[in-house]
């Protein structure tokens, strides 16, 4: 299979995340009115999906590792569509919540399957190029999930968001099936004893590499995270923008992360992925500082707007290079290690924001510095992340696998 059409099947996968988040965002305040809540409760179903997202993996992981990633990803495709069903049946906000936590479960078995079969197929500044490109080509929900929630809105009301993702489920398991797993060998189970499943994670936990690239991850979702919940709030609520130039600003983010993540795959025939990453988290960094500046100063919305913009759009960047090293030290435990990646990632993510719904109180400025914080955090551990990795290449070089590993796909 060409790397394009792996990265198209792929990136549409990952997809499913960013709809799943992105999508209603601009019907929060229906979704608070129908349902006789405040504004900042419904963003508790958005920690509630992300949390679930990062737990789940946890156990999807070396599940896909044992079992092999076909039986995983589409179980998880089942799952999340007819939670997502369920969601747009509830009436309550506890019911909501439950469903939602049902539908990150079936979203992690999904997630967790992607950097695995990535990492089954390549590895090095070539697994940061596959990165990039799925990334590119998934980056089109991010951007599209909140006009196509609007559009939803204005032809309906916000059920019909989450029909919509029951259907995508649906049609990314047959796309899956047919054009992906076809082509795959049938996977043969293994005799790897369960207790091995819970081991495993303590060789990636030791490796203090590997765990400072999680680190980064963490922090740097986090602080994405903490904006996409505060999102309708910012600019619906502080700023007073309509449903359509909200849409258009954060399209504008994905728009800024896509063209950073074009120069990215350029760069890395010239540059480390290491290096890369460095300068990535530290110009997010320097958007996250314009960002308290214009909160304290009580910038207009475009000020506001453009460091938001910067900061973001560094996440296209800093993921695929970061997902690559993390991964680069375990080529035989690819789900294993992308679950603790992804656990990790959500669940600090999730819970980060979950505070900041909880304790930010309806200002900008506790928002923008709780998103700073996240950054600087990210800035300590990226700083020396080209040292770690050249220290590590002279300990214990990694030798690139001879064939892939098939069975696990």
């Amino acid at each position: 299979m060409s790397q394009f059409r792996l990265a198209l099947l792929l990136g549409m996968t990952v997809a499913l995340g960013p709809l799943a988040l992105d999508a209603y965002l601009p019907a929060f305040p229906d979704i608070a009115a129908n349902l006789g809540v405040e504004l900042g409760d419904v963003g508790l179903t958005l920690s509630a999906y992300v949390g679930a997202l990062g737990l789940a993996q946890l156990v999807g992981g070396p599940l896909s590792d044992r079992y092999g990633r076909q039986l995983i990803l589409l179980g998880g495709l089942l799952v999340f569509g007819v939670a997502a069903f369920m969601v747009s049946r509830a009436s309550t906000l506890d019911s909501m919540l439950l469903w939602r936590v049902i539908q990150g479960i079936g979203g992690a078995f999904c997630a967790v399957s992607v950097p695995a079969i990535v990492r089954d197929t390549t590895h090095g500044q070539d697994a940061a190029r596959l990165f990039g490109l799925i990334g590119l080509i998934m980056f089109i929900a991010p951007a599209a999930a909140p006009s196509i929630g609007a559009l939803l809105l204005s032809m309906g009301d916000w059920h019909a968001i989450f029909l919509m993702l029951t259907g995508y489920a649906v049609f990314l398991g047959i796309v899956l099936k047919l054009l992906l797993f076809r082509r795959l060998p049938t996977h043969q189970p293994t005799n790897t004893p369960i207790s091995s499943l819970v081991t495993n994670y303590g060789r990636v936990l030791r490796h203090r590499t590997t765990m400072r690239f999680v680190g980064i991850q963490v922090l740097c979702f986090s602080a994405m995270l903490v904006f996409i919940t505060h999102a309708s709030f910012i600019y619906q609520e502080w700023f007073g923008l309509s449903n359509g130039h909200f849409s258009a600003l954060f399209a504008a983010n994905v728009g800024m992360m896509a063209l950073l993540n074009v120069l990215n795959r350029r760069l890395l025939l010239s540059f480390s992925s290491t290096a890369l990453l460095r300068i990535g988290v530290m110009v997010q960094f320097a958007g996250m500082v314009g960002l308290v500046l214009c909160a304290v100063l009580a910038a207009p919305y475009w000020a506001v707007a453009a460091c938001i913009i910067v900061a973001v759009g560094c996440m296209g960047a800093i993921i695929p290079n970061n997902m690559a090293n993390a991964l680069e030290y375990f080529p035989h435990l690819g789900g294993t290690a992308s679950a603790l990646l992804g656990a990790t990632q959500f669940t600090g993510a999730g819970l980060v924001s979950a505070l900041s719904a909880a304790y930010a109180g309806d200002a900008l400025v506790p928002i923008t510095l709780t998103m700073a914080t996240c950054s600087l955090g990210a800035v300590a551990l990226a700083a020396g992340a080209p040292r770690a990795v050249a220290r590590e290449a002279a300990n214990s070089p990694v030798e690139p696998e001879a064939e892939p590993d098939l069975a696990h796909r």
